[in-house]
């Protein structure tokens, strides 16, 4: 019996796919969390051995909570489920140890097989997201000079978030808002919030939900 627990602060996505995952033979939901801090708490406590995580959450974000669960727990399998296909999440998302990448228009028996193949050791991508890792390596990342930090202050700017939100979002001091923005400001070379905001659309780093 393969053990999951799924992470979504969207609770009619909880539900949805709470009632698909009892409905499995071989999946056993072992809890459900309503963001990326209770995901982390709930992980050290039900051990499954695959997490469905939701990658906007409040409190701690599921890149963040991959990497908390993957620390304490690094036999688990983590799939992100989210409607974000823009290449900088799936990235991180990766980077962060998450095994698996789908996107919630996928038809349920994708997720259920999803979810098995995470058991087995494999990986299940979205074409979108395989297709993002294979532009990622053919071509230069634009924010290789930034830090996984920086990257997502620079995509909650690009949502329009102001300094005292993002600070919020990440669990970061606005102090330290401040700086990541000087840094991220000088790295690729614009002098304001609304000049960094165009260079980010520009290069495909805006916000792109389905």
């Amino acid at each position: 019996m393969i053990r999951v627990l799924l992470a979504d602060d969207h609770g009619v996505i909880r539900d949805g796919l709470g009632r698909l995952i009892s409905a499995l033979d071989d999946v056993e939901l072992v809890g459900v969390a309503a963001d990326g801090q209770e995901a982390v708490d709930r992980c050290h406590e039900a051990e499954p051995d695959v997490v469905l995580m939701d990658l906007d959450m409040p409190r701690v974000d599921g890149i963040e909570a991959t990497q908390r669960i993957l620390a304490d727990r690094p036999g688990t399998a983590v799939i992100v489920l989210t409607s974000f296909s823009d290449q900088p999440r799936i990235l991180g998302a990766l980077e962060a140890g998450a095994c698996g990448y789908l996107l919630k228009d996928v038809a349920a028996d994708e997720v259920a097989e999803g979810i098995r193949a995470a058991a087995r050791g494999e990986s299940p991508l979205d074409p979108r997201a395989a297709r993002a890792i294979l532009n990622a390596r053919s071509a230069p990342d634009p924010t290789g000079g930034l830090s996984q930090r920086e990257r997502e202050v620079l995509l909650l700017l690009v949502e329009g978030l102001p300094n005292k939100l993002i600070a919020r979002r990440l669990e970061i001091s606005e102090k330290t808002v401040k700086s990541h923005l000087t840094r991220i400001f000088r790295e690729i070379g614009v002098t304001d919030r609304t000049q960094a905001a165009l260079w980010a659309e520009r290069h495909g780093l805006g916000p792109a939900a389905v």
